[in-house]
């Protein structure tokens, strides 16, 4: 039963959303030029779906999203243990890391311009720039919180650094890299639209910025429900991963 009353209380309030967006629309409280109804806004997507039209674009966004996404995981775990495990690095690499993670991700956009010009390797690197920084963070408190008796254990058996970072301080660490990486990739999914928007490179967020521009508000609101889906299917993908990864841990009751 609470698992049912769980599934149902998202569904019940997504519904009310739509329902507000129809009668928002139905009594014409926003111009049908601005806000279509969900009826015409979901038949467009059909339509997309089934012409076709719609697999380029979704695809080059999702490619664009997953390749940074894997760049920044790998980059902010890589770094996360070796600031989380070594006071020297923590000195010689926090400075630099403080300084550009308060940096926006769309600032550094006419800079990778310069360096990749409004290419796919522009748009992966704001992505990875953008992404990187929940996963950094998550893995240095990972690491530099595994338990000193853990640690303690690695010494008495005589483990080297480098077994007792595969077996102890990374499934010890994994949780908070896992909680990153979930926020990484919301983070990764929002650049990848930004970038096509600016670069105009193929892809959904160029599609929505189009329909913007001419007034083809059923396209428009099509690719952000679009959005809002690939978010949904991402998220619970990664939670499913999450969970069987860390099958091993006591469940909460």
């Amino acid at each position: 039963m609470t698992y049912l009353r769980a599934a149902m209380l998202p569904l019940l309030f997504a519904v009310g959303v739509i329902a507000l967006w129809w009668l928002v629309a139905w009594f014409r409280l926003v111009s049908p030029v601005f806000l279509p109804s969900p009826e015409r806004t979901f038949d467009e997507l059909a339509v997309r779906f089934a012409d076709g039209s719609i697999w380029l674009p979704l695809s080059a966004t999702l490619e664009r999203m997953i390749v940074g996404w894997l760049l920044a995981s790998l980059a902010g775990v890589a770094l996360g243990a070796a600031i989380g495990l070594s006071p020297l690095a923590r000195d010689f690499l926090s400075p630099t890391l403080e300084f550009l993670r308060p940096l926006p991700a769309s600032a550094m956009i006419p800079v990778a311009i310069l360096f990749f010009g409004l290419s796919e390797g522009m748009a992966i690197f704001v992505i990875a720039f953008g992404s990187v920084w929940p996963v950094l963070m998550s893995s240095i408190f990972g690491f530099g919180h595994v338990r000193i008796r853990l640690r303690e254990v690695a010494i008495l058996l005589g483990m080297t650094k480098t077994r007792f970072l595969i077996k102890i301080a990374t499934p010890s660490a994994l949780p908070d890299i896992l909680a990153g990486m979930r926020s990484g990739l919301a983070i990764s999914l929002i650049l990848a639209v930004v970038t096509e928007m600016q670069a105009s490179l193929p892809g959904l967020g160029r599609d929505i910025f189009l329909a913007q521009r001419s007034f083809r508000s059923t396209e428009l609101y099509a690719g952000i429900v679009m959005l809002g889906l690939i978010g949904v299917l991402i998220n619970q993908g990664l939670h499913r991963a999450e969970t069987w990864l860390l099958r091993w841990r006591p469940q909460r009751q």
